[in-house]
This record gives C-alpha cells, structure tokens and sequence, in this order.
C-alpha cells in the first residue's frame, strides 16, 4: 500500500486564520471547505487518509516574510510526523540570499511563491535572485496560470526554466489554475512538476486525462489547495482517471518524496 501525500496545503496561525481563509475564498469566489488551521488539517486525515502533508504560505508583502517562515517552521518542529514545509520569500525583500540561507536551515525544503497574490511576474528580474538562490538547492512551488492575472502566465514559467536549468519548479494546478489547455502548450516539454489541486471542480476529466499524458505520471503530485478543497472528493476525481498502480503511487507520494525531500 502506498503512503499518500497531499502536497499542496495552506495553514495559517489560529488567530488569522478564519480571516485569511476568508481572504482566499472571497479572491476565487469559492466557498472555502476547511478551516485553515494546522490543527483542521491534521484532523482532516482521519478522513481523507492522508499520511503526510506539505504545508505552506505565502508572503504578501515582504515584511511577512520572516513570520511566515518562522511560522511554518515552528508547525513542522511540532508536527513532524504529519508535516513537511516550505518558506515563502518576496521579490521585494531586502536579504533574500540571507533568508534564503536561514529558511533552509530551519529544515523548510523548498519556497511557495503566489504572482497573483503578491503582485509580481514570475519572470521579473527581481524575481529572478530567488531562483539564482535556491537554483540546484531546493524546489519553487508557484501558484500558475489564473485568466485573470498576467503574473503568473505559464510563459512566464517557461522564461526561468530557461534562464534556470538547475531549478525545480512546481507549476500547481496542472500547471494553469482556469487555462489548463493554454498553460500546457507552454510548459509540456519543459521537465516541470504540477500538482492536481484546484482543477478538478472545473476542468472535464477528458481534460484532465490528458494532461497526465501531456505532464507524465513521473511529474504529477497529488494536492488538496486546503482550505479550498477535501482530499475524499479529490481522490475520488483521481479515480475517474483510471490510472494504473504505479502512476497512482508515484503521485501520491513518490514523486513528492523526491521533489520535497520528505523522509519516509
């Protein structure tokens, strides 16, 4: 039997969090599911039957840089059974080598960049000294594609994998949250990671079939986007994709044990 990772959870300190899942869900205009609290998460696997979780947040400004690794830190210290975390950073924060430095040696495994929330293009040149940093050291995780938005266009992905060979890059949502098809066409000979979360609700499962083809079975992680969505639904969508045994255990957890470094 598989271990299954949902890789692709946000958690917020208890006194902020009603107010930022609210936040999250008045953005998308989707009724949000959980709480946001790492407490909720955890308690969610009684359910779901998640084994483990990467969780993360991310920095709207760049003064909540620090906070939110501290934060996220301080939960895997506490829960490290259940967690694996990622560091947020900002392009317009002043030490991004420094902090860059410090997150990983508080055992954070990777960063979770969002354009959309924090207002830059992914393939911005000040963008770009956090890819330099963590080039060949640790994984990005971006939230990409919203037809909305032009920060975080698939393009724009595409520019950085070129400009940074050596770096792991996440692309959520299979790789385009509302333009599945359209980020595809970018990233599909790309070597990118995606993950399943905040598609299925709206993408047709035809769709969906084809983007395992288009990504690969060895480049697909499983992921919830909790607050906004519960893994039984999610993993019920999976099974519609009647994927072999092997693709299954590759996204629920081997691949994810690869990307973020998560002990087994």
């Amino acid at each position: 039997m598989y271990k299954l990772i949902d890789t692709h959870t946000h958690i917020y300190p208890d006194k902020v969090a009603e107010k930022a899942t609210k936040g999250i869900g008045a953005f998308y205009n989707i009724e949000m599911w959980g709480g946001g609290t790492a407490e909720g998460l955890i308690k969610s696997a009684a359910s779901s039957g998640v084994d483990h979780f990467v969780v993360h947040s991310a920095a709207t400004v760049p003064a909540q840089v620090e906070s939110i690794n501290n934060f996220i830190a301080s939960q895997v210290q506490k829960y490290p059974q259940w967690f694996t975390g990622l560091g947020t950073m900002h392009p317009d924060y002043e030490n991004i080598a420094d902090e860059i430095d410090r997150l990983i040696s508080l055992g954070l495994t990777g960063i979770k960049l969002h354009p959309d929330f924090q207002k830059f293009n992914i393939d911005d040149k000040n963008a770009c000294k956090i890819y330099e940093c963590i080039e060949g050291r640790i994984p990005v995780l971006f939230h990409t594609g919203d037809k909305r938005y032009e920060y975080s266009k698939a393009y724009r992905v595409k520019n950085i994998m070129k400009m940074f060979p050596k770096l792991t890059v996440v692309a959520a949502h299979f790789g385009g949250y509302s333009e599945w098809e359209e980020s595809a066409k970018w990233l599909w000979d790309t070597g990118v990671y995606v993950d399943t979360c905040s598609t299925f609700f709206e993408c047709p499962i035809d769709t969906v079939r084809k983007l395992v083809d288009i990504y690969g079975e060895d480049h697909i992680m499983f992921g919830t986007d909790y607050p906004m969505w519960n893994a039984p639904d999610e993993l019920n969508y999976i099974e519609q994709l009647n994927l072999s045994d092997t693709a299954k255990q590759k996204i629920f957890s081997r691949n994810a044990v690869k990307v973020y470094n998560i002990n087994e």
